[in-house]
């Protein structure tokens, strides 16, 4: 009879892997929940560099509006106003904002390919990933898992069958002990414990077989599978910490690749406000406004202690006008007023410009010159492109009739001769102003006094033609026989004291620029003080305050008068 061993002699061999596999499903736990938070990490810092992208572009959106509001208008006063160093630095610096949002909207693009759409791609190829390596895990922890219920069986079952083996030993050897009992009972007896005996056998050789194999899954398990599981996700998650830490670099060098062109633009900036000519622009202005007036000579002294008669120069101030005035009232004018030589500005001007002083005038004929000389150059243009086209035509009268463009042709030639005799006329303007403004050499004379009737020579002289301050000719002659002669519109305005009183209210329907001596600057919608009603000559005179008065266009302003004005 052999004895079999107890199934708890065992019990220690196969105890242990229940524990090992409850540690090594904690740490499948550990290892899921530390890589589901690397890819939050990583969806993060995308998410962060997606928001930096938006904000370069907003930036440079900013930027660029900025540069396009501050831009100068074509065709516009602006655009006249950049021909001065100063200005052009501006408009250079305004371009080269240009260019910098462009650099901001380069960092945006590059950040969105190299950084935002790699690492997106790169995290759903690592989601997949580590679904495939905590699949294999749990495969693997299952399988050994099985393994490890079949050993509990196996283990059961020989437990089982060792229990029954010894009941039967225990039940033969009590039945062959008694005299009672039968040979026959006894051997029943005895072929029951021999059959428990060979199943215990062979449920021990079951066991052990499964024993065996366990061990063997086991250490395949925690030797092999497990570590290249481990291996493998630990290999992936470096992989994403590489990955993240070349992403931070590329996020630099993105931006330090633009640097030497914001650079440049930056250098562009300081090159044009280094090009800023202080001297050369105040000579641009020196140029644009400069008169050609020669400045009024001296004074002539006059002796009142010898009976003489007095006489007054052409080009005395007082007599500028013809006024008989005495110089000490003509000085104590009130302040705001028109200089005394300066002739009001009243409608559109004169065709020839005259009204103007003669370096301005002979600005304006030189500009007008050359816009009729560009006039005549595009009706030209146009001309020969309708004698091609009329060429065409009579090569090809299936193409078109090249009558049709005869009563064109004839239009343009007689455009083309009314601009000539316009640049003719012009140019006859322009060769009298080059012509005279250097012939000016006199040394004018100032005196101040009064006419009298004994000398009829000083009024005379008031009566012949002269050349007025503004470079317009004047005819103004003296119908003075008395003492003095009546004093003009023109002398009462400077010689009043006190300022005219308002006579009503305006408002400016559009905006005026009022360039020349005499006139008033207004702006659209600006309210201002009438002090004088348009005399049929198109001006009506106005007030903003008591420094600041002139004329403006009466159809640029509606007029309010006051009723006691209207009345009067």
């Amino acid at each position: 009879m052999v004895s079999l061993p107890h199934p708890s002699v065992l019990q220690g061999a196969v105890s242990a892997p229940c524990l090992c596999c409850r540690k090594g499903k904690d740490q499948f736990d550990n290892l899921e929940k530390h890589t589901q938070w690397g890819i939050d990490v990583l969806e993060k810092y995308i998410k962060f560099v997606k928001e930096r992208t938006e904000i370069e572009l907003s930036y440079a959106k900013q930027l660029r509006n900025l540069s396009k509001k501050y831009q100068p208008k074509k065709n516009s006063k602006e655009e006249e106003e950049y021909r001065y160093t100063s200005t052009r630095a501006f408009l250079a610096t305004l371009n080269e904002m240009n260019d910098y949002a462009g650099q901001h909207e380069v960092i945006s693009e590059n950040m969105t390919s190299l950084i935002t759409a790699e690492l997106t791609r790169y995290v759903q190829e690592l989601k997949q990933e580590r679904k495939s390596h905590f699949h294999d895990g749990r495969k693997a922890q299952q399988h050994i898992e099985t393994c490890w219920k079949q050993l509990e069986a196996s283990k059961r079952r020989f437990e089982r069958d060792c229990k029954e083996a010894d009941r039967a030993q225990q039940y033969f050897e009590k039945m062959d002990a008694d005299i009672n009992v039968t040979k026959a009972d006894v051997e029943k007896a005895r072929q029951q414990a021999q059959l428990r005996h060979q199943m215990a056998e062979d449920s021990k050789a079951e066991y052990s077989s499964t024993l065996q194999k366990f061990n063997s899954e086991q250490h395949e398990h925690y030797y092999t599978h497990i570590p290249n599981i481990f291996q493998k996700i630990q290999e992936m998650e470096e992989r994403r910490i590489v990955r993240i830490g070349e992403s931070m670099k590329t996020f630099a060098d993105v931006d330090r690749q633009v640097i030497p062109i914001i650079g440049k633009c930056l250098d562009e900036i300081t090159k044009a406000a280094e090009s800023v000519d202080h001297k050369n622009d105040s000579q641009m202005v020196i140029e644009a406004f400069k008169s050609g007036f020669e400045p009024p000579g001296d004074v002539d002294f006059e002796d009142f202690t010898q009976p003489m008669k007095r006489t007054v120069s052409e080009t005395s101030l007082s007599n500028s006008r013809g006024d008989g005035k005495s110089e000490p009232k003509f000085g104590s004018k009130s302040k705001g007023k028109l200089w005394p030589f300066i002739k009001k500005n009243k409608g559109a001007g004169p065709e020839d410009f005259s009204n103007l002083p003669p370096e301005q005038r002979r600005k304006k004929l030189q500009q007008k010159v050359d816009e009729l000389n560009r006039d005549i150059q595009k009706e030209m243009d146009s001309r020969d492109a309708l004698t091609k086209m009329k060429d065409v035509y009579i090569k090809n009268p299936q193409m078109g009739d090249a009558a049709s463009v005869d009563h064109r042709l004839a239009e343009l030639g007689q455009n083309i001769e009314k601009l000539r005799l316009e640049v003719q006329k012009f140019e006859g303007w322009l060769a009298e102003v080059e012509g005279r403004l250097p012939a000016r050499t006199e040394q004018p004379r100032r005196q101040s006094g009064v006419y009298e009737a004994q000398n009829p020579s000083g009024v005379n002289s008031c009566a012949q033609d002269r050349e007025s301050p503004d470079g317009s000719y004047t005819e103004e002659q003296s119908q003075e026989t008395e003492m003095k002669i009546p004093a003009t519109d023109f002398d009462d305005e400077f010689d009043d004291e006190e300022p005219l009183p308002t006579i009503g209210t305006c408002k400016a329907l559009y905006t005026f620029e009022g360039q020349n001596e005499g006139t008033i600057s207004v702006a659209e919608g600006e309210l201002l003080y009438v002090i004088e009603e348009d005399k049929g000559d198109g001006w009506t005179r106005i007030r903003r305050n008591e420094d600041e008065e002139g004329y403006v266009p009466t159809s640029y302003v509606e007029v309010y008068l006051d009723k006691n004005a209207k009345d009067s």
